[in-house]
Formats: structure tokens, C-alpha cells, sequence
């Protein structure tokens, strides 16, 4: 933005405006209250103040649209840009604190990072050691904060990361998005103003009886880059929770599903049933033939649409969801921890060990072949990889043409009985499970 556009913008706006449409511009920017032009330096509770804004119509207004005219009439044309969403965030969080009537934006990036506040005081509890903090920004506007604890008692490596992206995507990514979401069909702009906010957790235990979890709930808005205030928005939510055993123990399995689905039947009984599908075919090896794990809820593009078919009768779909997605987070320390805390002690042999890494080699392979989230963080201007790439495991394996869980084998008799001396059944009812999804409550 150019010091003649910082300078004469508000000029401009105050010439060519009504006073109605601008008081409803700063009610939008810094919340409500009586605002106005004052001689006064700073605005105090009862305070009253002098509007200018007809002097200044007559001072200043006529005078600029004289040089405007002027300089379309030479072609020496000043872009006047609008404000950017991550300043009007920025302004918003200045003047007020965030509740019910901030925009939706400032609504999750609250939501996420009390709750990974919350999550890294009890998983540091539970291992003993603290988190590092890391925090960090991109120049196009947001940051984040990324939470690991590596090499720990009980987590070989977890991580707790918030992240608050403000960015355009380049046309690539709109054509992408156009093709996904049927509010991106009508829109005309080669690139978007976006802001993502989202917690992304993920948490690989030492002990293999432990499994390994993963969460993340986020929130995506796109804006017209010539209007961000008033122009057209679309928006969605998206995100779930699922977990990935080494080794199947399915009370676990159960407590974990039952526990997801209360947080669903608090809003709507069909939610579950629906996402644990979506769940189980998006976490899903194509070239394995196999699911990641055991499955939970998954859902993305969540938009006002969803709501149309159902029975709720709520006039704004987007605080329901929001509801939804407070509710279904709330749910992941009662559905993790009891699992947790009942599996992180148990004895293992270094073979079961060995299986584990050759499980989490499976997970590698599906968050950087096919996982959404991975593949749009990395093609992100101005990405950070670090923190992208937080969800791989400290270590992995893949062994060539393995007898339990190999895509192309030709068993020997022996082999079927055992492999290495040790019998498989358990490895083997694992790989059942992930080759035949089950409903779980």
C-alpha cells in the first residue's frame, strides 16, 4: 500500500461516503460503540465527541476529487486497495475482547488455542516433561504456534500445533477448491483472499500397546479481495479424529468410537454414523489396500448445506457448526487419555516394537501421499515444512515383502504358523481390522 493511499484513503472515503454505510464500516471493524471523528486523542467512556465530517466533505473532499480526476485524466492512476482481513482482525482484537458477535475467524483461532493450552498441561503431565514452544509468522499476515515434545517418557515424539494463516491462493489452488466445493462454482476472481485456523494434533507413543492419535479441526474463509468486509465469503469447517493401534484391544476401540459418538448425538444422531464412513474411506491406503487405523469421525467442506437436508431449525448454520466442532474437540481427552493411560506401562518384546515401526511406515506413507491437509500446507506460499510434517513419527520402518502385512507374499506353510519363531495372530488380527473396517458401538 502506498503512503499517498495511506494518507488519502480515508479522505477519499469520508468524500465519497454517506455517513449510514461508513458508521457501519468501523461498527464491523472495531465492534460496536460510538466512533467517530474526534479532535480528542483518545476515546474515553462518556466522552462526547464532535463529528467533522461535513467540514471536512467541504475542506478536503471537492479539493481530492479534483487531483482524482486529474490523474485518471493523465493516467497517473493511484490503486486504492481495501484493507486486508488481517488488519481488520488485528483492529478488532485491539479494541474488544472475543465472544459471540466477533467474526467467526477470531471465534476458532480462540477455540483452537485455549484448547492447546488445555491438551499440552495434560499430555506434559502425563509424560513428565514439558512441551517446546515454538512460535512463529508469516509475512503475509498469521503465524502459529507449534507444541512438540520429543523423545519424552511416554510420547517418543507429540505434537500440539495451532496455526492462523491469512494468504491469497494462486489460481491453481482456486481451480482446486472450485472443483470440491459448490460455493467456489460462481465465483469469477483468478485468486482469493483465505484465512485458515486450525489445531492439528498428533501423538506417537513409545509403549506399541499405545496407539498412536490424531485430531485436527479447522476452519477455512475466503473473501473478495476487492471488498472483504461486504463482498461474498465462503466458508467451512472441517476435521475429525481417529486412532492408529499397533495392536487391536477392542475395548479401546469401543470406548473411543462410544465417546465421539455422544459429542455427535448432542447435535445430530446422523453426524456419526456419516463421518465414521468418511472417516474410514478418506484414512485409507489405496496401494496397501488397508485403512490407517481403526478408524473415528472425519468430515471436511462442512458448510451451510449440511443443514438443509437435516431436522435442525437453526437461522445460522454456521454457529451451529461451530457448536459442533467446540463439542466434538472437548470429546478428544475423554476419548484418548483412559486408553492411554491404561496401555503405556504394559511390557513388550522387541518384536512387537518392530511391528509398531513398520505400522507407523504406513502412516508415513499416507500423509505425504494422500493426505489433503499435507498437500495443501506445502503448497501454501511461504509455507513452514516444519510444522507441516509434524505428524510423522520420530521413527519408522518398511521391511521388504513382510509375511503379515507385505502386499505381494507367497507364504511358506511355516510362515503361516509363525514368522521368526514368534506366532503373528495378533499382528494378523490387526491387519483383519484394517482390511475390514468394523462398527465399533
Amino acid at each position: 500500500m502506498s503512503l499517498s493511499h495511506r494518507l488519502w484513503s480515508p479522505l477519499l472515503w469520508s468524500a465519497c461516503h454517506p455517513p449510514y454505510p461508513r458508521a457501519q464500516y468501523f461498527a464491523s471493524v472495531i465492534r460496536r460503540g460510538k466512533y467517530g471523528y474526534s479532535t480528542g486523542s483518545s476515546r474515553r467512556q462518556g466522552q462526547s465527541y464532535t463529528v467533522w465530517r461535513p467540514y471536512l466533505r467541504l475542506a478536503i473532499g471537492i479539493p481530492f476529487i479534483s487531483l482524482l480526476i486529474y490523474s485518471m485524466l493523465t493516467e497517473d492512476v493511484t490503486e486504492f486497495d481495501a484493507p486486508a482481513i488481517a488488519e481488520i482482525d488485528k483492529a478488532i482484537k485491539q479494541q474488544s475482547q472475543i465472544d459471540e458477535s466477533a467474526p467467526m475467524r477470531l471465534r476458532m483461532e480462540k477455540l483452537i488455542k485455549d484448547h492447546q493450552k488445555k491438551l499440552t498441561e495434560e499430555l506434559s503431565r502425563i509424560d513428565g516433561k514439558e512441551f517446546r514452544t515454538d512460535t512463529w509468522t508469516r509475512p503475509s499476515g498469521g503465524g502459529g504456534t507449534s507444541c512438540i515434545l520429543q523423545d519424552g517418557n511416554v510420547f517418543e515424539k507429540a505434537g500440539v500445533n495451532v496455526s492462523v494463516v491469512y494468504g491469497k491462493l494462486p489460481p491453481a489452488a482456486v481451480q482446486s477448491m472450485r472443483a470440491n466445493h459448490k460455493a467456489f462454482v460462481d465465483t469469477t476472481f483468478d485468486s482469493l483472499n483465505f484465512f485458515a485456523a486450525g489445531l492439528s494434533v498428533v501423538l506417537h507413543p513409545h509403549n506399541p500397546m499405545a496407539p498412536t492419535v490424531h485430531l485436527n479441526y479447522r476452519y477455512f474463509e475466503t473473501s473478495d479481495p476487492k471488498d472483504p468486509l461486504h463482498g461474498k465469503t465462503v466458508w467451512w469447517f472441517g476435521g475429525g479424529t481417529d486412532l492408529t493401534p499397533s495392536y487391536l484391544f477392542p475395548e479401546d476401540c469401543k470406548h473411543f468410537h462410544q465417546t465421539i459418538k455422544n459429542a455427535c448425538d448432542k447435535h445430530n444422531i446422523a453426524y456419526y454414523p456419516k463421518f465414521k464412513e468418511w472417516c474410514d474411506k478418506y484414512f485409507y491406503i489405496p496401494h496397501r489396500r488397508e485403512t490407517r487405523g481403526v478408524g473415528g469421525i472425519f468430515f471436511d467442506d462442512l458448510d451451510a448445506e449440511i443443514l438443509k437436508n437435516s431436522t435442525s431449525s437453526s437461522q445460522n448454520p454456521q454457529e451451529e457448526l461451530f457448536f459442533f466442532v467446540t463439542d466434538a474437540l472437548s470429546s478428544f481427552l475423554p476419548s484418548y487419555i483412559p486408553i492411554l493411560e491404561r496401555r503405556k506401562d504394559m511390557l513388550f518384546t522387541p518384536a512387537q516394537k518392530q511391528w509398531q515401526q513398520l505400522r507407523r511406515g504406513r502412516y508415513v506413507e499416507f500423509n505425504l501421499i494422500y493426505d489433503r491437509g499435507t498437500s495443501f500446507g506445502l503448497r501454501t506460499p511461504d509455507a513452514r515444512i516444519e510444522s507441516i510434517l509434524m505428524s510423522l513419527p520420530r521413527t519408522a520402518s518398511w521391511a521388504y515383502m513382510d509375511p503379515v502385512s507385505g502386499t505381494v507374499k507367497d507364504p511358506s506353510p511355516t510362515e503361516e504358523a509363525s514368522v521368526d519363531g514368534e506366532d503373528k495372530a495378533r499382528e494378523k488380527e490387526m491387519m483383519d481390522v484394517l482390511r475390514h473396517p468394523r462398527q465399533w458401538v
